[in-house]
C-alpha cells in the first residue's frame, strides 16, 4: 500500500490524481518558509507535468534529467526540471503535434514571471539554440 503519492496516473486510461497538501509545510504544523508560495508552485507544475506527461502515454525517463523522471521525496522531486528531455519531448509533440518553440518561450515567460530562475536560464539558452540562424 502506498503511504505517500505526489500523484499517479494511468498510461492507459488517461486519468490522474495529484495532491499538494503535503507540499505546504502547515500541512506538518509547521511555519512556512519565507518563499513557500514559490516553492509549493514550483512542485505544484513539476507533479502536474510528470502526471500528465504519463497520461501522454509517456513512461518515467532514464535517458536524462526529465520531468519525467521518477521521485520517491521532495528532494528528488526538487533536483528535476520542469521542462521534459529531447526524447520525452519528442514523444509529446508526436502525440499532440504542438508548437515547441513556442511552448518553450511560453514556459519562459512562466518562470520568469513566477521566479523559477534555474528553469528561465534553462529555457533562455534553449530557446536561443533552436532559433538561432
Amino acid at each position: 500500500m502506498w503511504n505517500f503519492l505526489f500523484g499517479q496516473a494511468s498510461l492507459r486510461n488517461r486519468v490522474g490524481i495529484y495532491s499538494f497538501a503535503r507540499f505546504d509545510a502547515r500541512f506538518y504544523g509547521e511555519e512556512p518558509p519565507k518563499d513557500w508560495r514559490r516553492i509549493v508552485l514550483l512542485r505544484s507544475c513539476k507533479v502536474l507535468a510528470h502526471e500528465t506527461g504519463h497520461m501522454f502515454g509517456i513512461h518515467h525517463c532514464t535517458f536524462y534529467r526529465c520531468v519525467m523522471n521518477g521521485s520517491n521525496h521532495e528532494l528528488e522531486l526538487d533536483a528535476q526540471p520542469l521542462h521534459l528531455c529531447p526524447i520525452d519531448l519528442r514523444k509529446l509533440y508526436y502525440s499532440t503535434g504542438f508548437d515547441v518553440i513556442e511552448h518553450h518561450r511560453r514556459l519562459l515567460e512562466f518562470s520568469k514571471t513566477h521566479g523559477f530562475d534555474k528553469e528561465a536560464r534553462w529555457l533562455e539558452a534553449r530557446v536561443q539554440h533552436v532559433t538561432a540562424p
